[in-house]
């Protein structure tokens, strides 16, 4: 699923230079449940920023599903990122002004589907994270963990091969934190592989593998039976 092999990250400001992530090498297979974690400037968000194509690096080789995507324009990573990766922020990224419906059909409308379609997709989803009697309201009108179910649906909604989560619990109450990570359980059970940057070990336990980072550095790789929600 997720190859990476020396891994170089710099990020220079005027004459410095700061070394985000240092001769990375690691894999992700298919179906696995993975948390990265690490201190503050440890190189975890950067480290999701290159797997989901958000970011390049400076060196170093990155194969997701077999494609190299160091060497795909940038249309053709968005592409890629696209139809392979979908995204949870701790922010949710809603747009305030849309339904929730139209929030989840934002993927579908960049991939091309048909609106008949997109609607099927988008309804589905969100019955998928228990919102289906919500589909009209707008972000403002719903919860901090209901908004986070939204984000779920949406990135969910193109079938990705892997789930980028970024401290996805990270502005919840630990109620309804515990409820976004029973999704992801579930939905690592039906056989999607998720990554989830978190600097929380409450949240990792229910992962199935935690790489831990420290100054850009892969310091610990440990796999874990989950606990169970």
């Amino acid at each position: 699923m997720i190859e990476l092999k020396n891994i170089v990250k710099t990020y220079r400001t005027g004459d410095e230079s700061l070394v985000a992530l240092d001769d990375v090498t690691l894999s992700i297979t298919d179906g696995e449940f993975t948390a990265i974690m690490g201190p503050s400037g440890s190189g975890k968000s950067t480290l999701m920023n290159i797997l989901g194509l958000l970011d390049q690096f400076d060196s170093g080789t990155y194969f997701l599903n077999g494609v190299d995507v160091s060497k795909l324009s940038d249309n053709e990573g968005a592409h890629v990122r696209n139809k392979e990766v979908g995204f949870v922020f701790q922010s949710f990224n809603l747009m305030p002004r849309m339904t929730l419906l139209e929030n989840v059909e934002l993927p579908m409308i960049y991939a091309g589907i048909p609106a008949k379609e997109r609607k099927k997709r988008a309804l589905k989803a969100l019955e998928r994270v228990g919102l289906a009697n919500r589909v009209k309201h707008k972000p403002n009108e719903i919860s901090g963990g209901q908004k986070q179910r939204v984000a779920i649906a949406r990135a969910i909604v193109n079938n990705p091969s892997v789930l980028m989560a970024d401290e996805p619990t990270g502005n919840l109450d630990s109620k309804t934190a515990i409820g976004i990570l029973r999704i992801f359980q579930e939905l690592n059970v039906e056989g999607t592989t998720i990554v989830m940057v978190t600097h929380e070990p409450e949240v990792a336990i229910y992962t199935k593998r935690i790489l831990s980072f420290f100054d850009g550095a892969l310091k610990e790789d440990h796999s874990q039976i989950p606990e169970i929600i």
